[in-house]
């Protein structure tokens, strides 16, 4: 493929997606992330689109949203092993919000084996992830539905959750930055995403490195009520995602990256099987604020101890050598 070919063709995916990332372009055009990101970085020269972390987005500064056929194509590795991990942090019993989005859909399936738990959702994609799960319960929010994205919104879905509390809340969203925490293109997603945190003892983000960097319109979660993001790992060339991971982690966001495969040491020293996505977790470098919903901790605070900061400095370098 001639680059004028790859490049019309980088443009089109951008503009019908919103948000590409470069592995994604590059397996579209079949070739090389290192020559993507070149013709990426022609047409941005040229005004059709703008770079983000690891990928490219609408040039203006704001990604707007993809309808639900694009994203469910998007980073699908990526989500699967974002949901895989992010499933080990939840127990048996426990009550616990699912907001929408395809990666919190791909959690949902992993959620339908654990027994007593209930979930509470304002997504019908979560809710029929689960519909056949006999231990789980299912409670729906009310609401109008917003077919983009197959999701309960507006004053419905929000005051259904008044008065509710529940262990974690976990959300997705269209993009997450240090200076402004995760974020979304429409207003009543952004509004129901914010009820749904206020219902939360503790927030998990859920989001593939194409979203970090990305600013977008209508902040719902600031980074100072983010409990921990769920990550997957960056390209060895994006040290732009390892530098808003460190900035995330430096305001106390707890930082976990599922890797595709291999083995290694997980959280508590503990192997990982081959298959089986990694876990690396960055310690919280300081004391996590209370949510603003109650007196109680988001999380417990980590020792600021000299010896716990050289070992998250040591693991974001070892992030960027990758």
């Amino acid at each position: 493929m001639f680059a004028a070919e790859r490049r019309q063709l980088i443009l089109e995916m951008v503009r019908a997606n919103g948000a590409v990332s470069l592995r994604e372009l590059a397996r579209v055009v079949q070739t090389s992330e290192v020559t993507v990101r070149r013709d990426v970085r022609a047409l941005e020269a040229e005004g059709l689109l703008d770079r983000r972390h690891g990928g490219a987005v609408l040039p203006g500064g704001f990604t707007r949203e993809s309808g639900f056929p694009q994203k469910s194509h998007l980073a699908t590795a990526e989500k699967t092993a974002i949901a895989d991990l992010a499933a080990g942090l939840v127990e048996e019993g426990e009550a616990i919000v699912v907001g929408a989005g395809t990666t919190t859909q791909e959690l949902a399936r992993r959620l339908a084996r654990v027994p007593g738990l209930t979930v509470v959702t304002n997504s019908l994609l979560v809710a029929q992830a689960l519909a056949h799960a006999n231990r789980v319960e299912v409670v729906m929010t009310g609401g109008t539905l917003r077919g983009s994205n197959y999701a309960l919104v507006g004053s419905g879905a929000e005051q259904s959750l008044q008065g509710l509390r529940v262990s974690r809340a976990f959300l997705s969203g269209s993009g997450l930055t240090a200076e402004r925490g995760l974020s979304t293109s429409n207003m009543l997603s952004a509004s129901v995403d914010r009820a749904l945190v206020q219902a939360a003892a503790e927030v998990v983000v859920l989001a593939d490195h194409t979203k970090l960097g990305t600013d977008t319109m209508f902040q719902t979660v600031p980074t100072d009520v983010i409990t921990r993001l769920v990550t997957d790992e960056p390209s060895a060339q994006d040290d732009r995602a390892a530098t808003e991971l460190q900035a995330l982690a430096d305001q106390g966001v707890q930082i976990a990256v599922a890797g595709q495969s291999g083995t290694g040491p997980g959280a508590g020293g503990e192997a990982v099987p081959a298959g089986r996505p990694q876990r690396r977790d960055m310690p919280l470098p300081g004391q996590r604020r209370t949510h603003p919903g109650g007196p109680q901790p988001l999380r417990s605070a980590v020792s600021l101890a000299e010896q716990q900061q050289q070992q998250q400095q040591a693991r974001v370098a070892d992030m960027r050598r990758r």
